[in-house]
């Protein structure tokens, strides 16, 4: 006989950054673990420290870190925790990013222009990530910029449940706010057995977040409307569409997201604007400036570590929405 048999049991281990420490401690607390002890600061340059006060040599590492603001900062502490990892012998590394940054950024609109969406793949594959765990991309299209798994939640079943516990189904109306999301909307459709409509709109391609609003096809008069989207930043293309909705005699505006990215004047339209409720998700923190009443943050850490179980477990994470 050549060789050494070992008798070692696998061992999962869960990191995090420093962007959402909240989501990591809920995931962590689904799974039973402890997050792993991290050292990590700034030099008074800007340059990022991290040190692991845990061995992770020959364990199925973890880490998790939202794309947040200040974004560039966050996926830089993001690739140096995988590199730490890489060289302290990690049997594998799996990158869970609850919000994909750059992720609109996935084609080349005109000429001249980057796939930054595409880079930071390739960013996370040259530091050392074995797998990318993430929830509600921009496109699908963005799985394939990775050369490696990539499992792909979705926070639909955590938002259309909690709308259709609360609204009259009889009254609502699912509405896409624009063309790209259709298929997504369709899905809502098919969960709370409701209509669909469609705001069509047109963007001004040299004016970031500008947005006008043509029409609005389907029925919407005297219904409940459900606009869903995967994210809502400046909140001028959600706000646009909800206001197209009022003025096609809707009765009611709910806006639902993935990721409430909620920057710039996004507090003031959200507080200004006629809907009576915008559903987010918490794969971002919520500013401090938005804690408004009519705001509501669901949890999505039980998915999240429903999918890191299946993953250590070599289970099926596609089965996670196939039950659904």
């Amino acid at each position: 006989m050549t060789g050494i048999k070992t008798t070692g049991e696998k061992k999962l281990m869960l990191f995090s950054g420093r962007a959402h420490p909240e989501l990591a401690e809920e995931v962590a607390h689904q799974l039973g673990v402890g997050l792993v002890p991290t050292k990590a600061f700034d030099f008074a340059n800007g340059e990022i420290y991290v040190r692991f006060q845990e061995s992770a040599r020959g364990a199925d590492c973890f880490l998790i870190q939202s794309h947040t603001a200040p974004i560039n900062k966050w996926i830089m502490e993001q690739l140096i925790m995988i590199d730490a990892l890489k060289r302290a012998s990690a049997r594998s590394i799996t990158v869970i990013i609850p919000s994909y940054g750059y992720a609109r950024q996935d084609k080349k609109h005109r000429g001249r222009e980057p796939i930054s969406a595409r880079l930071v793949a390739d960013m996370l594959k040259c530091a050392g990530a074995h797998r990318i765990l993430t929830v509600d991309l921009h496109t699908d299209q963005i799985q394939g910029f990775f050369d490696g798994p990539v499992d792909h939640l979705s926070a639909l079943p955590v938002l259309a449940d909690y709308v259709g516990a609360k609204v009259d189904r009889n009254k609502l109306t699912i509405v896409s706010p624009d063309a790209g999301r259709v298929r997504v909307a369709d899905r809502w459709c098919d969960r709370l057995d409701a209509p669909l409509a469609i705001v069509h709109k047109r963007r001004d391609k040299d004016v970031a977040n500008q947005v006008t609003v043509h029409e609005v096809v389907g029925d919407v008069k005297g219904r409940v409307c459900v606009l869903v989207d995967d994210m809502v930043d400046t909140g001028g293309t959600i706000c646009a569409a909800a206001d197209a909705l009022f003025a096609h005699g809707a009765e009611d505006v709910i806006v639902t997201a993935t990721h409430g990215i909620l920057s710039g004047p996004a507090a003031d339209r959200l507080k200004n604007s006629k809907v009576s409720e915008f559903v987010f998700t918490d794969t971002l923190p919520v500013p401090s400036s938005l804690e408004l009443d009519k705001i509501t943050v669901l949890s999505i850490a039980p998915t999240i570590a429903r999918a890191v179980r299946e993953v250590f477990e070599d289970g099926s994470v596609t089965s996670l929405f196939e039950e659904q």
